[in-house]
């Protein structure tokens, strides 16, 4: 058993980048480019324009019951994530209405379920909300923009749990596309305990045309009861695949453990990889992954009990007062995908520097 008490605080991020067609590095040796804060609080948003081009925007509708990225753009201007329930587009599966965007949330917090609120459009009677506050602190300029946003975890009666502090940082570089998310949790009161379960934590859902192609409708059973039928999906423009850093492809990488783990696939002519990358420091480092084959891309590193059919088993708690940060990063790559050997300096790159 794996039984962790946590009060240190570890950096988490993200990024995002789309890197041209002659060279999956292009993007990262340019010059950086201008990053630009659009406020539109009005419309609970932020826009995010690097060059001239929306990017994604921080959004916090109150239909969604947290905050997310949405929509994500690479540079060339093609969607990457589900347009499914805010935009839907032709074709597209409707399960998992809770899936949207780039989100960090968990499914048993003190047994009330952040991941799974939502899932039928509605708020669900065990359901947490990641409320925003407030946006502490924006810049932005040449080289980098910068959002400090403030959430409160809170149960179906409004009472807070965790506080959350996140960092946003966004920047470009030629076609590449960058994200740092720093998001530090304090839990309030009493002590949080996150049940160990599949339904988290740091997730994306994908366009249809980077899911995996299926033949079969794949029904999932849900934490919350009952059950949701996932329609199989197998027409030409499906084209996505997963590999791991441990070599491990397919429909096969759920519930396995990785360093890293890749999305490759295309949208229209637009060859496109999307890479998860696990941090050494974070917890059950290499971590676990709730990836699957229908849009859902996901790092979970506390369900090893699912993943493992109860072979293993993560108790994280995080006491009363006391905090705990986790630190993810994604690489949307256009135009070809990495390499093994591009991946793993990224991954070496990201273990230094935070």
């Amino acid at each position: 058993m794996n039984y962790k008490t946590i009060a240190a605080i570890l950096p988490a991020i993200l990024i995002i980048a789309s890197c041209g067609t002659s060279s999956s590095k292009k993007g990262t040796d340019s010059q950086d480019l201008k990053v630009s804060l659009v406020d539109k609080s009005a419309e609970k948003k932020i826009d995010v324009i690097i060059g001239d081009k929306l990017f994604t925007s921080f959004f916090w509708p109150e239909n969604v019951y947290k905050p997310v990225l949405y929509p994500v753009y690479t540079s060339a201007g093609t969607e990457i994530t589900r347009g499914f329930p805010l935009n839907p587009r032709e074709g597209e599966s409707t399960d998992h209405a809770h899936h949207i965007g780039i989100w960090l949330n968990y499914g048993d917090v003190n047994g009330v379920d952040f991941w799974g609120n939502g899932s039928t459009g509605s708020l669900s009677p065990r359901g947490g909300v990641i409320k925003h506050l407030n946006v502490e602190k924006m810049t932005d300029g040449d080289g980098e923009a910068m959002i400090i946003s403030n959430e409160s975890w809170v149960d179906s009666t409004g009472t807070a749990m965790l506080s959350e502090r996140t960092g946003y940082y966004f920047s470009g570089k030629g076609s590449a596309r960058i994200i740092d998310r720093i998001t530090t949790l304090t839990a309030i009161g009493d002590t949080m305990k996150f049940k160990d379960t599949k339904e988290g934590m740091f997730g994306i859902r994908v366009a249809r045309q980077l899911q995996l192609p299926a033949k079969e409708d794949l029904t999932l059973q849900e934490k919350q009861g009952g059950t949701t039928t996932v329609k199989a999906q197998a027409e030409s423009d499906i084209t996505g695949n997963y590999r791991s850093s441990e070599g491990i492809t397919g429909e096969e990488v759920w519930g396995t453990r990785a360093k890293w783990m890749d999305l490759y696939g295309k949208i229209g002519n637009e060859a496109i990889s999307i890479t998860v990358y696990d941090h050494p420091d974070n917890l059950s480092y290499p971590t676990y992954w709730h990836a699957r084959g229908y849009g859902l891309f996901s790092v979970n590193p506390m369900g090893a009990n699912d993943f493992t059919q109860g072979k293993e088993q993560v108790n994280f708690f995080i006491p009363a007062g006391k905090s705990y940060t986790f630190r993810y990063r994604v690489i949307v790559n256009s135009g070809a995908d990495l390499t093994d050997a591009e991946i793993n300096a990224f991954a070496d790159e990201f273990a230094a520097k935070y």
